[in-house]
């Protein structure tokens, strides 16, 4: 990873840490005792255990098959050298088969609280993304019916996978595609007026395919205040289609409300139905077309999607002249790119895996590099209500709301809990333990940690304390194991948030965090924050205040607030 990432003085120790491994391997070419004359590439790491040092470097496994020597051998040589570089550390250690192991000085960690204190809300903030352009589409539910919480995880992944892109330093764009083509909005309209049609006392068949749920009652109530019975006497193809329009504006209001209130806004919302009227589709299969990737078969017209590497060929046109969703898909990321994107990501439900390969076709085909369209698929969520699941479906109408969960729960905590798994892995969302005000939920658990130290500010107000100046502070009365474990614990911050943003991964926060939190805790059930002695109270006050300025950026990014008061 990237040392451009981490904090600067983090990143100026591993630089002169590399600096003085590539000074010894010089040396050892120098004098004979490694003859390769090879400068490998290597990495410097922390290492999984606080026994093994500060960073390791594994160079000597990467020397091994140059110089036909064993790993350790390799690493005793370098070692030599080394260890004629003292300042740089404590001591420095061969482990395992041939890792180096570096221990820092204690006062090379502190300064990484001045750090904190100087970026203050841009700590944690990179440089990788050089301003790169990034659009991340996600939810893009049908606006035939409101979101459930399937829905709301996608929501809160597609959101949180965007703001760690822009603290990585990514120029990005949130956008939510509107699938309004297509026959769903006909079943939408044509469910509309049938319930409509029942409001009047008529009786009418209901078919299973027609949308169950309640708000298509309501849409229906809400027309016979406002129109009458004005759509009984028209004809009937013509009521269904405005029911289409206005069913369809009236639940994208309902969406945009919900996603508002759940703290996500959109950039831009993209209608499917334009890239039809502005002759997208049709462009985009006569590009295809000509550069030879159509065939006509059995009257439809397919894309060779297998040259790509797709299981099987997809057809953009069918024998009827109605075009695909495929074919719309293929507009819609043609024209993503030729707004200027260097990287779209999709956030999709993970039944849609099946579609990855053919959309890579898609990239491929217009001659991108596949690479440049990542999907992220995201699992649905068990809802667990006393123990038992709660089933979702929109056409039969039994589903949990995301305003009805918001609204049981919490924004914080709906947010926090829909990323504290990997999007691909199946979560159980427990109620229950989502509404505890008690450490056993994580949310409350990280944002107490917050609140705590708000609270030890005020406590320290009232005994005539001031937090410290970076100029005034002794940060040599910070002797404890547990104070300089939570410096290392912020150092991290920084290559956590490039992590996220590289691997589109936001879950790596929420479980910083919580890692965070419970160091944080633990220190302060264990030792004083406020003492006899000033200066170790001063210094103390530091150090707990930067945690407080980590959490409080770390949150910011899942969207989740940081309360002062708990």
């Amino acid at each position: 990873m990237s040392s451009i990432f981490i904090g600067k003085k983090v990143l100026f120790m591993k630089t002169r840490l590399i600096d003085a491994v590539q000074a010894a391997l010089q040396k050892c070419y120098d004098d004979q005792t490694l003859v390769s004359g090879e400068m490998p590439e290597f990495t410097l790491e922390v290492p999984g255990r606080t026994d093994h040092g500060d960073f390791a470097v594994n160079v000597a496994m990467m020397l091994a098959r140059a110089e036909k020597k064993a790993p350790r051998k390799i690493a005793e040589i370098l070692l030599e050298k080394l260890k004629q570089q003292h300042d740089l550390w404590d001591r420095v250690e061969i482990a395992g088969p041939g890792f180096i192991n570096f221990f820092l000085p204690a006062q090379s960690w502190y300064a990484i609280l001045e750090d904190v204190y100087a970026q203050g809300d841009s700590f944690g903030k990179g440089t990788l993304g050089e301003g790169r352009r990034v659009q991340v589409e996600f939810v893009s539910a049908n606006p035939t019916g409101p979101l459930h919480i399937g829905h709301g995880r996608g929501a809160a992944t597609g959101d949180a996978v965007a703001s760690v892109l822009q603290e990585a330093g990514f120029e990005v764009q949130r956008e939510y595609y509107i699938n309004d083509a297509g026959n769903q909005m006909d079943t939408l309209g044509r469910s509309i007026f049938l319930r409509y049609c029942q409001v009047f006392g008529r009786e009418v068949e209901f078919p299973e395919d027609c949308y169950q749920g309640d708000y298509v009652k309501t849409i229906a109530l809400e027309a016979q205040q406002q129109h009458g019975d004005s759509f009984l006497n028209c004809p009937e193809q013509e009521a269904i289609a405005h029911f289409s329009q206005s069913g369809g504006d009236a639940i994208r209001a309902g969406i945009a409300d919900d996603l508002q209130s759940f703290g996500i806004s959109f950039d831009n919302w993209y209608s499917e139905q334009t890239l039809y009227d502005r002759g997208l589709v049709k462009a985009g299969i006569e590009a295809l077309t000509r550069d030879g990737y159509t065939y006509e078969l059995d009257g439809a017209i397919w894309f060779r999607t297998t040259d790509f590497g797709d299981d099987k060929d997809r057809v953009l046109i069918r024998s009827n002249g109605v075009t695909t969703y495929f074919a719309s898909d293929v507009a819609y990321h043609r024209e993503k790119y030729g707004r200027g994107f260097d990287t779209v990501i999709d956030v999709w439900g993970a039944d849609h895996h099946g579609y990855v390969p053919r959309m890579k076709a898609v990239l491929a085909a217009l001659g991108r590099n596949p690479e440049d369209l990542q999907i992220i698929l995201v699992q649905l969520v068990n809802l667990l209500r006393e123990g038992e699941q709660v089933a979702m479906s929109t056409r039969s109408g039994k589903f949990v709301t995301l305003k009805e969960v918001i609204d049981e729960v919490g924004r914080d905590a709906c947010r926090f809990f829909f990323l504290m798994r990997r999007s691909d892995s199946q979560l159980d969302f427990d109620l229950e333990l989502a509404k505890k005000q008690s450490t056993e939920n994580p949310v409350f658990y990280v944002q107490y940690a917050h609140a705590r130290v708000c609270s030890i500010n005020r406590n320290a107000q009232d005994s005539g304390l001031t937090l410290p100046t970076t100029d005034t502070v002794q940060l040599n009365t910070l002797t404890l194991p547990d104070e300089l474990a939570l410096v290392k614990m912020l150092s991290r911050y920084p290559e956590v948030i490039a992590g996220a943003a590289l691997q589109y991964e936001p879950h790596r926060v929420t479980f910083y965090l919580q890692e965070l939190a419970a160091k944080f805790h633990s220190y302060y059930n264990q030792h004083r924050v406020i003492v006899d002695d000033a200066a170790t109270s001063q210094a103390r006050l530091y150090l707990v205040n930067a945690v407080k300025i980590v959490i409080h950026n770390a949150l910011r990014v899942l969207g989740v607030s940081a309360p002062e008061k708990m």
